[in-house]
């Protein structure tokens, strides 16, 4: 996402878990327009439910979300060059 990292605990990360399974339904359907609502809904979540972390703490992360400009054909890319 390029804009640090957050940690969600509890229901947000159950929702982020749901979204993110919902996500990858749209990129093998190849609906473009699904998968960038899809998208854009996941990252609004990350922002909104997640706390980000101060810059100097790092930690593995489960999940790594690409940049908000990701297309669908990139996304299609990431996803099997990265299953979960």
């Amino acid at each position: 996402m390029g804009e640090g990292q957050f940690d969600l605990e509890g229901e947000a990360l159950h929702a982020l878990k749901v979204a993110d399974g919902h996500l990858f339904e749209m990129v093998a359907a190849g609906d473009e327009v699904a998968f960038h609502r899809s998208f854009q809904a996941v990252l609004h979540l990350v922002r909104e439910r997640g706390k980000a972390l101060p810059p100097q703490r790092l930690v593995e992360s489960d999940l790594v979300l690409p940049s908000p400009e990701t297309s669908l054909a990139e996304a299609r890319q990431l996803f099997t060059s990265h299953p979960a």
